[in-house]
Formats: structure tokens, C-alpha cells, sequence
């Protein structure tokens, strides 16, 4: 326990430095002031928290500090710790009824997919269950490189085709593979496709249909993976994927390597999905189920 806490705060480190270290400072001895509420909008806009999300929390905490009374610019942290808390969703719990359970990942070229691809692998043998790669990323010859690479060290079997082959039909063959073999799950990985690209996106809705017709009612799960040093310039990419393939949960990864960690708040409001994992680290441990209360205190500094 100790070292996952050490984990979530060395991870959140450069987003507690860059956007809220200065809270210190903010809401030390002195009254409440215009200065004080304009220092905290600053702060939080530059956290990436979303212009949205910052006004509502803004509204809320001059709300409590109207109704509670207060006057002491200390006062604010634990309000500002409550408020940014309540923002954020419990993940709910990972049940998997169905065996394979299969689960496409989706998100753009340079997100961190492939690799986030492996660290769930590790993640679920951890937890005992067995696997299968499918490296549906026909388009990158690398991706497919990178997969299997990553299947050899973790002793995964990569199911995968010809260079530019039909990417709907290695995600078909890998989603019978797991069947035929009772692997407990199937993860497809899948081109990195830009939002802004009509007949890609439409492919992508391809390799659902696909992986339906191989197994009726798969995929069971959609995960976005959503590269965090992006912040909300990945939004746009977010809405994309979850129209066109029902996303059903995100992946938050390289938030060691992020200022924008107030990104994750962004995230919840506007496409109302959960964060299930964050990537804080590069070694294959370094992805964990996401924690509300372990993340707030880590870009709190606390």
C-alpha cells in the first residue's frame, strides 16, 4: 500500500508542481480576496481542469464560503480538496462474465496504446487470468512488431496477419483463437485513428462489427486509451471514438510525463465515461486501477 501511494505521488509529481504547487503560497494566512479567487482560476485552467469544470468549481467554492462564513484563504484547501473529489467517478468493479471476454482498445497513433496494450496483459496475469493479443494495427507495421515483442516477454500469444491485411479480419481470427483456446480474455489492438479521418473511423466500426460476428455479443469492452500530455486537445479525439465505437471506459496513460493531470476532471464532465487505469510510470507495474481519492491528494501535494 505504501508503495502504491508513493506511486500515485511521484506519478502526479509534475502536475501538483506546475499547477497547484503554487497553492502553498495561494491560500496561506491571508482573508479572501478578488485576488485570491482570480489566482484560483488561473491555477486551475493551467492544471487543464477545462474552462467548464474550473467555473463550476469556482461558483461552488464562493457557494460554501458565503454559506459556511469563511474568511481564511487556508480554509479553501480542504472545500477546493472536497470539491475536486466529488468530480470524479469510482471506476466501477471489472466483472467479466464472459469467457473470452474480449476487449478492443482504441486511440490515436502515439497515445501510448500498444504499450498500454502489454501493461494490461501484465495486469491481468497478476491477476490470474489468461490471455491473448490481437494485433489488428495492420497499418503500422511496427505496432505489429511492438505487440508481438511484447507477447514474447510476457508469454502471450499474438495473433496476427500479413502487413496491411484486412484489420477486421486478424480481430475475427484472434476472437475465435480465444474461444477455441477458453482464454479467459482477447485484447484487440487497432490502428491509431485521427478523429479527423471519415474512412478510418468507419473502419474502426468495421473491426466492432467484425468482432461480433466472431463471437455474438463481443466486443465486451471499448477502452480509449488518451495520451494525458495532450490534455484537452484530445477531447475532440475522445468524442470521436466514443460515438463511432460506444467506448466504454478510458485508459489515461503517460500522466508521470503530464503538467495537464487536471485533464482527468475534463474527461468526466464532458464525455461521462469512467477512467479505469492510469499509466504513472513506464515499467510494466506502472499501470493501476485509477483512484479518485489517491489522485486528488497527489496533485494536491498531499
Amino acid at each position: 500500500m505504501t508503495d502504491l501511494f508513493s506511486k500515485w505521488r511521484s506519478g502526479l509529481s509534475k502536475t501538483g508542481k506546475a499547477a497547484f504547487g503554487r497553492l502553498a503560497t495561494l491560500l496561506g494566512a491571508s482573508e479572501i480576496s478578488d485576488e485570491t479567487w482570480d489566482d484560483l482560476e488561473t491555477l486551475l485552467i493551467q492544471a487543464d481542469l477545462g474552462i467548464e469544470t474550473a467555473t463550476e468549481i469556482l461558483d461552488a467554492l464562493r457557494r460554501i464560503v458565503r454559506d459556511d462564513g469563511l474568511t481564511r484563504s487556508s480554509e479553501l484547501l480542504t472545500v477546493l480538496r472536497g470539491e475536486l473529489r466529488q468530480r470524479l467517478d469510482d471506476p466501477p468493479a471489472l466483472t467479466w462474465a464472459e469467457k473470452p471476454s474480449v476487449i478492443m482498445m482504441v486511440g490515436v497513433n502515439g497515445s501510448g496504446k500498444t504499450t498500454t496494450i502489454a501493461k494490461m496483459g501484465r495486469y491481468f496475469q497478476l491477476e490470474e487470468k489468461s490471455l491473448l493479443f490481437g494485433a489488428a494495427d495492420t497499418f503500422r507495421a511496427a505496432a505489429v512488431n511492438q505487440l508481438q515483442v511484447w507477447g514474447a516477454r510476457l508469454g502471450v500469444d499474438v495473433i496476427s496477419g500479413a502487413p496491411e491485411s484486412d484489420p477486421g479480419a486478424v480481430a475475427f481470427s484472434a476472437t475465435q483463437a480465444g474461444a477455441a483456446r477458453g482464454v479467459d480474455f482477447v485484447i484487440v489492438d487497432t490502428a491509431g485513428r485521427l478523429h479527423t479521418r471519415f474512412n478510418l473511423m468507419e473502419e474502426l466500426k468495421k473491426v466492432h462489427r467484425v468482432i461480433g460476428k466472431a463471437l455474438p455479443g463481443a466486443p465486451h469492452a471499448v477502452w480509449l486509451v488518451l495520451d494525458s500530455t495532450t490534455g484537452q486537445n484530445a477531447m475532440q479525439q475522445a468524442k470521436a471514438f466514443k460515438e463511432a465505437v460506444g467506448v466504454t471506459g478510458v485508459i489515461l496513460s503517460k500522466l508521470d510525463s503530464s503538467a495537464r493531470g487536471g485533464f482527468a476532471f475534463a474527461v468526466q464532465r464532458e464525455l461521462g465515461l469512467p477512467i479505469l487505469f492510469v499509466g504513472l510510470g513506464e515499467t510494466m507495474d506502472d499501470l493501476v486501477p485509477f483512484d479518485p481519492d489517491a489522485f486528488v491528494d497527489g496533485i494536491l501535494g498531499n
